[in-house]
């Protein structure tokens, strides 16, 4: 595949809910640009974009997949990105990257509550933005209500570029309000005819609002269009694509990706109204070496400079890297430095790539996306550029997971094996955590949601052959005491030769400060216990306390004051006093009011304002305490909160039905603090043998 001028290419991430027909029309377009004689389905498991055998089974899109196409002198670089919320970080990723995007809206649902977010997104990062309503060819589909709900959204923003001629299977194509003509498809034909006498009105009021839409992106225009002169067809294109450009405009198009009916179109407003890779801000990072800022505008004679926002690994040729050149180009064998593992080094084989297939090339240009293999290191968020003019851009940052649980080989002889291929899909999705508690012995896998790790099970099972069963993640939980006692530990032991002699007595009182296990002091006075036994009393003590005798979790929160005790010249050891610590320990244990102890975690929720009163109903159903609100863009709340980590396992879904899949929550650990009274018989039961 050819390389481009940078004034000719377009990056745009395509963005829509699940079900909008994103992967079609990426069917749509490499039909419509030659690419493939015959259109791929989804259902026929065939199409470019979702080339993966999970999404194959599941019938949408799970991973972002990078389609470039040429048309009309342009190259398109199109990121096709799952519609799952759960997989949100890969239009994090995508954004990083791309200069606009086509929000994919299905018109039979119209603005549902995963557009919604998607839109908001969009349009706080301030991203150039093109709204495809999609499936106008259906049935109940009402236009007008649509663009309605569009401007309740963002305003006088929404401007419809194309108004539709006849509605379901009556939709035959539309007026382009730019160019002031009617296109209408006959079967495989496109035919321009004149405006229809019945849109004429309604069209002279739209051409209107894109004429003042214009007339307000420069004085000069505003002056010209006041004094009732007529601006040429040239001036409207360019204050258009102003107003695009800086986000004062986001124009409305539509057609239907299953018959054709206006891609071509699309693709032609893409290239006229969406930016090159140069009309937007220069990149700015720094310098790793003397941190200074830095900017690398995109142009051919800039320093090279890329992004990794992709990896993916494949067993047999390793790791590939999809990365945007920022500035300059990278060629076939091109010496290249990573300033995030201080190594220079030479890549190989540069290309690009289209879905699964590898399109080779010679160079990368700027502003362009493309493809290395192969280089030991390098992963996504990482900056590949120039040795002689270093610089480092910030890497990517990724929510932290909602929910965990915990995984378990089905077969014994994948057990050394599972934990190596996590890490290696860990490469290809940094937004999922992998981590083992010691404590409760279990293998944790951290997504974004269940579907989000289904997904990584899944891959780990066609990819590696690693199958696993999911088990529910197990609370670590604490034990402790609540209030003082004293005790005697005396270990006595003799069998022939030297015996084992060993006397303490300890004095136990609960520390305020849970996260400190153990605070161990003396206060013996005259040689009762010599002072070289001390550290094998306080080990004997920390041994013990790793499994309570209550429960049989860790125990923490304790101040032991040894305070008396006796020893024998001869038979005393170090192993005598770990002994009596411990039995010292487990006298006092009894009778000094054991309890458990929960993490807690400070939880932040974001939803709607319609759902603020639910959401705080259900925090405290979940004994959690509500501390307080602030207010968010877009009539949303954030609720701070303190909830036990028992009942948010699953919080996420509790969040998403309550606030019909609108809410999110980050959560971090916080403390620990005691259980109520009435819980802890039960925890004990549930938890037995953990």
């Amino acid at each position: 595949m050819k390389g481009f001028d940078v004034e000719k290419i377009r990056t745009v991430v395509l963005a829509g809910h699940l079900g909008s027909g994103k992967t079609t029309f990426v069917e749509s377009i490499l039909h419509t640009t030659n690419i493939k004689p015959t259109k791929g389905s989804v259902e026929e498991k065939n199409t470019t974009s979702d080339y993966l055998s999970e999404e194959k089974e599941k019938l949408n899109s799970l991973s972002t997949s990078v389609i470039p196409v040429e048309h009309n002198g342009h190259k398109f670089v199109f990121l096709d990105i799952p519609g799952n919320q759960e997989f949100i970080s890969e239009l994090h990723q995508a954004i990083r990257v791309v200069k606009g995007a086509v929000i994919v809206i299905d018109g039979t649902k119209g603005i549902d509550i995963g557009t919604e977010e998607i839109i908001n997104e969009l349009n706080d990062r301030n991203i150039p933005s093109i709204i495809f309503i999609n499936k106008m060819d259906k049935e109940n589909i009402d236009f007008p209500k649509i663009i309605n709900r569009l401007k309740e959204l963002l305003g006088y923003q929404v401007v419809p570029f194309l108004w539709p001629i006849g509605e379901a299977t009556d939709f035959k194509g539309y007026v382009d309000l730019v160019e002031m003509h009617a296109r209408v498809f006959d079967g495989s034909k496109t035919v321009f005819e004149d405006i229809p006498d019945t849109l004429k009105e309604t069209i002279e009021e739209l051409r209107e609002t894109i004429i003042e839409s214009v007339a307000e992106t420069s004085e000069e225009l505003l002056d010209k269009h006041f004094a009732g002169e007529t601006l040429t067809q040239e001036e409207i294109r360019q204050g258009l694509r102003k107003g695009v450009l800086n986000g004062d405009l986001k124009p409305v198009v539509i057609g239907s990706a299953k018959t054709d009916i206006g891609t071509r179109t699309i693709l032609d407003m893409i290239a006229h109204f969406m930016p090159a890779p140069n009309d937007l801000k220069p990149k700015t990072g720094i310098n790793p070496k003397t941190k200074e800022t830095i900017e690398r505008k995109t142009a051919d004679n800039e320093p090279f400079s890329a992004h990794v926002f992709k990896t993916t690994v494949d067993p047999f040729i390793g790791s590939i890297s999809f990365l945007k050149v920022f500035s300059g180009s990278l060629h076939n064998n091109q010496e290249v430095y990573i300033p995030n593992i201080n190594k220079t080094l030479k890549v190989g084989n540069v290309s690009f790539i289209r879905g699964s297939e590898q399109l080779p090339t010679e160079v990368i240009g700027p502003g362009d996306i493309g493809i290395v293999s192969k280089i030991d290191g390098l992963m996504t968020g990482y900056t590949l550029c120039d040795p002689k003019h270093p610089v480092q851009f910030r890497e990517a940052t990724f929510p932290a997971p909602t929910i965990y649980v915990a995984v378990l080989p089905k077969h014994k002889r994948d057990e050394d094996k599972i934990s190596s291929v996590l890490n290696k899909l860990n490469l290809e999705d940094p937004s999922f955590e992998v981590k083992r508690n010691s404590e409760t012995a279990q293998l944790l896998i951290g997504g974004q949601g269940m579907s989000h790790i289904k997904f990584i099970l899944e891959k780990m099972k066609n990819i590696y052959n690693v199958d696993v069963d999911i088990l529910e993640e197990k609370i670590p939980y604490r034990e402790t005491i609540r209030s003082a006692v004293d005790a005697e530990g005396r270990h006595k032991k003799q069998s022939g030769g030297s015996g084992q002699f060993g006397v303490v007595n300890i004095k136990f009182e609960p520390l305020e400060d849970k996260e400190t296990p153990l605070e161990f002091d003396e206060i013996i006075h005259g040689g009762s216990v010599p002072k070289n036994y001390f550290p094998a009393v306080e080990k004997g003590l920390q041994e013990v306390m790793q499994k309570g005798p209550l429960a049989g979790y860790p125990v923490t929160g304790i101040k032991a004051t040894l305070f008396d005790g006796s020893y024998h010249a001869v038979d005393s050891n170090e192993v005598s006093f770990k002994q009596a610590a411990a039995l010292s320990f487990k006298k006092a244990y009894e009778q000094a009011s054991p309890t458990l102890l929960e993490p807690i975690s400070s939880v932040k929720i974001i939803c709607k304002d319609d759902y603020v009163g639910d959401v705080m109903s259900d925090v405290n159903k979940k004994r959690g305490t509500v501390l307080g609100m602030d207010p968010l863009p877009n009539s949303k709340q954030e609720i701070n909160a303190e909830i036990p980590d028992a009942e948010i396992k699953r919080y996420n879904i509790d969040l998403k039905a309550i606030t019909q899949g609108t809410g999110s929550f980050s959560r971090q650990f916080l403390r620990y603090q005691e259980v109520p009274d009435h819980l802890i018989e039960a925890i004990i039961e549930a938890n037995k043998g953990h």
